[in-house]
C-alpha cells in the first residue's frame, strides 16, 4: 500500500452538501483513494509521500461527461463558424476523414492536457470515425501519458448518404466490423473496477449517423459485458424533424424503442425534450451531458436544466469538442452553465 499525505492548502473546497471550506486544509490518500479530508493537524502525519500545498485551492477533481478529442485540431475552421449542426458537421467530415492515427494521439494529449490544467480528473471522449488505420487504442494509449482517468467510448456510423444518413460512405463502417471491434476493445481495456483508468463504453454517434439494428445490437453486446452506453440525441430540431420522418418516432421514443433508456446509458445535449421525455428519463435513470458552450456556438438551443435537476435526471457537464467549443477548459464551462440557467430560468 502506498499512501499520500497532502497539506496546508490555503483553502479546501469540499463542495459537500453543506459546502464546507476547510482553511489550512488536507487530504489523507491510501492506494488513490481519499481516506481523510480536513484540516492539516487532524490528518495522518506520516505517509510515503508528502504534498506542502501552501499558497494554493484545493478543489474536488472535476468530471467531463462529453468530448470529442480528435476535434482539438480542427478549431475555428473558417468554413465551419457560421453553421448549424448539420451543416457544420457536412463541412468537417471530410476534413476528418483525412485524421490518421498520430493525429489521434496528438489531439489526444491536447485536449488531456487542457482538461487537466482546468481541473478534470475524468474525462469520457468519444470518438466515433476511425480514418487510415486509426483505433480507439491509439487514443487509449496516448492518455496513459497524461494520468487522467478516462471513458473511452468506441463511436461508430454505419448509416451513410446512400442509405439516408447525414455522414458521407466514406467515413462509415458495416455493423458487423464496428461489433467486431466493440467487443475486442472491451476485452482488452475495459477495466469495472473502482478507481480504473480506463473504460470502455460503447457509443454509436446520433440517429442520423447510424443504423437501427446496430443501436440495438450495441445494446445488447454492451449488457453482456456490463458497459455503459452513450450517443447524441435530441440536440437540434434538425435531428427530430430527421428521426419523425426516418423512423416514425421523436428522439426519446425512438430511443425507447431501441432499447437504449436506463441507469447505464447517458445522452450528450438533449436540448429539444418535453415534459414527458424529462419523466421517462427520471423514471429509467437516463444521465445527460450538459454542454452549454457547443449548444450556444451551434445555435442548438438550451437544455432544460433546472427541470431535469426538479426532476431528478442526473446531469453531468461536457465541453464537447473542441471544433464547436473551441476549448477543453472545465471550469470556464461551469460557468458557461451558471450563466445559461440564469438566462434561460432566472
Amino acid at each position: 500500500m502506498t499512501t499520500l499525505l497532502v497539506r496546508h492548502a490555503q483553502l479546501l473546497v469540499t463542495m459537500d452538501d453543506h459546502r464546507q471550506e476547510i482553511v489550512d486544509g488536507g487530504l489523507f490518500i491510501r492506494d488513490g483513494f481519499i481516506e481523510q479530508v480536513g484540516a492539516s493537524n487532524s490528518l495522518p502525519q506520516i505517509a510515503d509521500e508528502i504534498l506542502d500545498l501552501s499558497g494554493h485551492l484545493i478543489l474536488p477533481g472535476m468530471v467531463n461527461t462529453h468530448h470529442h478529442f480528435y476535434q482539438t485540431l480542427t478549431r475555428a475552421v473558417p468554413a465551419a463558424q457560421n453553421a448549424n449542426l448539420f451543416n457544420w458537421l457536412k463541412t468537417l467530415y471530410p476534413i476528418w476523414a483525412r485524421m490518421n492515427p498520430e493525429d489521434i494521439r496528438i489531439s489526444t494529449q491536447t485536449a488531456l492536457a487542457e482538461l487537466a490544467l482546468s481541473g478534470c480528473t475524468t474525462a469520457s471522449d468519444h470518438l466515433y470515425l476511425f480514418p487510415n488505420g486509426s483505433k480507439l487504442d491509439d487514443e487509449i494509449e496516448a492518455a496513459a501519458d497524461v494520468g487522467i482517468r478516462l471513458h473511452a467510448s468506441r463511436g461508430s456510423m454505419s448509416l451513410g448518404e446512400s442509405k439516408g444518413g447525414l455522414p458521407p460512405d466514406s467515413v462509415v463502417d458495416s455493423e458487423e466490423a464496428i461489433l467486431i471491434d466493440s467487443e475486442r476493445l472491451i476485452q482488452k481495456y475495459h477495466d469495472p473496477k473502482p478507481g480504473s483508468m480506463v473504460q470502455i463504453v460503447l457509443a454509436p454517434c446520433s440517429p442520423f449517423s447510424v443504423t437501427t439494428e446496430l443501436m440495438k445490437e450495441s445494446a445488447v453486446l454492451a449488457r453482456k459485458y456490463g458497459v455503459h452506453l452513450h450517443t447524441h440525441l435530441a440536440e437540434t430540431q434538425d435531428e427530430e424533424q430527421f428521426t419523425l420522418e426516418k423512423f416514425g418516432y421523436r428522439p426519446v421514443a425512438y430511443m425507447q424503442s431501441v432499447g437504449w433508456v436506463g441507469q447505464d446509458v447517458w445522452y450528450a445535449h438533449s436540448v429539444h425534450v418535453s415534459k414527458a421525455e424529462i419523466a421517462v428519463y427520471a423514471k429509467e435513470g437516463c444521465g445527460v451531458a450538459h454542454c452549454p458552450s457547443s449548444n450556444m456556438r451551434l445555435a442548438s438551443g438550451i437544455a432544460p436544466l433546472r427541470e431535469y435537476l426538479q426532476a431528478g435526471v442526473k446531469v453531468g457537464l461536457g465541453v464537447d469538442g473542441s471544433a464547436s467549443n473551441d476549448g477543453s477548459h472545465m471550469l470556464a464551462e461551469a460557468r458557461q452553465a451558471l450563466l445559461l440557467a440564469r438566462l434561460r430560468s432566472g
